[in-house]
């Protein structure tokens, strides 16, 4: 959780990035899933795009500069309006809060990208920016967002030529896996697609065990862990979604089977993963490497999450930054590689356990393999039973 401060409100007096409650106290969504407080956006237009990556390499081991608390953010955040919405900018991250009290959080992917890389550079094609992170061992990182900021495809080029893509989002290559983007948008709109970000889809039914549709990774075996996350969605996927879909559409992402880690025990208002934390991280990694090995275009979310203690933008902000620290650590002490990693923070907006108070199960970090979300894939039976 962030710092305790007074709770921003919407118009509508209710704590911002909340939704009206079911009956019960509890917001409607799918059994066993960490209930969403997430409505659909007022305003329809794309979001703005995220931070530029900065240009500066980190070296491997080398600590991260800038502030390392959510405090030191606070008075260098600027507030704006657009379009009705309030846009708040602060280091590395841009925040939209829409008139309806939903917020979203953007940063730039490749800033994770830039720690141990050889060279970095940005490149003008037409409209569209090309940013290309060289490693040690001459293998590319390509990324190729429009000139909204949005992704439109990323791949990893190795030192002899060969090249995998991870993501495509690109008008009718659908994920870069056959299907149809373009069909897939036409489809979106008719179920509720906002702005090219936001998918309002019902819950999905869950057939499977409450336990094995979000695992907790504490003590699960590593062939749950695996199995979880190589799991197939719970329902049929209707089309691609790209990558902003996934992100901001808690309904899509709740197609997935998920891993929830809530006992990193972060400091106050800190993102920071201790030494002695950094260990439970292993089981993940280790199933993520292991699809991976397997198929080398799969792409994991790394979500970071919050109580309700503490003011939302605060929250939304350390979450995001959280998520961050975790897929690096995943990255520089268990090799995972980076540009198969997504992460996004959402602070309190998908608690766990319904409470405004403090909560070690609402301050979590999740991880989901995304990659049927991407290409449209298909719903089968359940994972196995554990092992």
């Amino acid at each position: 959780m962030a710092a305790p401060a007074a709770p921003a409100t919407s118009p509508n007096g209710t704590k911002a990035g909340s939704a009206p409650s079911a009956p019960g106290g509890r917001t409607a969504g799918p059994a066993g899933a960490p209930a969403s407080r997430q409505g659909p956006p007022t305003v329809a237009a794309p979001l703005p795009p995220p931070p530029p990556v900065a240009d500066k390499i980190v070296a491997p081991g080398a600590p991260s500069q800038g502030p390392r608390r959510m405090e030191d953010f606070r008075s260098e955040r600027r507030e704006t309006q657009q379009g009705g919405r309030t846009i708040i900018t602060e280091p590395g991250r841009v925040i939209v809060r829409d008139p309806s009290g939903q917020s979203f959080i953007r940063h730039n992917e490749d800033d994770r990208f830039r720690r141990g890389a050889r060279d970095i550079r940005q490149e003008r094609v037409g409209n569209d920016t090309r940013t290309v992170v060289v490693r040690p061992d001459g293998t590319q990182i390509i990324t190729v967002n429009d000139r909204d900021g949005r992704m439109l495809r990323r791949l990893r080029r190795d030192p002899r030529g060969q090249e995998v893509v991870i993501i495509d989002n690109r008008p009718g290559f659908g994920g870069g896996r056959g299907g149809s983007l373009a069909a897939g948008v036409a489809a979106g709109m008719m179920a509720g697609a906002i702005g090219g970000y936001f998918v309002s889809l019902p819950p999905p039914h869950i057939g499977i065990p409450q336990d094995r549709y979000i695992v907790d990774a504490d003590g699960a075996p590593p062939e749950v862990i695996y199995d979880t996350l190589m799991a197939p969605p719970v329902e049929s996927i209707e089309r691609p979604y790209t990558l902003d879909e996934v992100r901001y559409s808690p309904m899509v992402r709740a197609r997935m089977p998920s891993i929830d880690l809530d006992t990193i025990n972060f400091e106050t208002g800190s993102w920071d993963i201790p030494d002695d934390q950094a260990a439970k991280l292993q089981v993940i990694a280790d199933g993520i490497n292991r699809a991976i090995s397997r198929n080398p275009s799969e792409v994991f979310l790394i979500e970071g999450h919050t109580d309700a203690v503490g003011n939302d933008v605060d929250n939304l902000s350390l979450s995001d930054r959280r998520a961050q620290s975790a897929a690096e650590l995943l990255t520089q002490q268990f090799q995972v590689p980076p540009e198969n990693l997504v992460t996004q923070g959402y602070g309190e907006q998908n608690l766990k356990v319904q409470t405004d108070g403090p909560s070690r199960e609402n301050r979590r970090v999740t991880a989901r393999r995304i990659t049927p979300l991407l290409n449209g894939g298909t719903a089968s039976a359940a994972p196995p039973p554990p092992r």
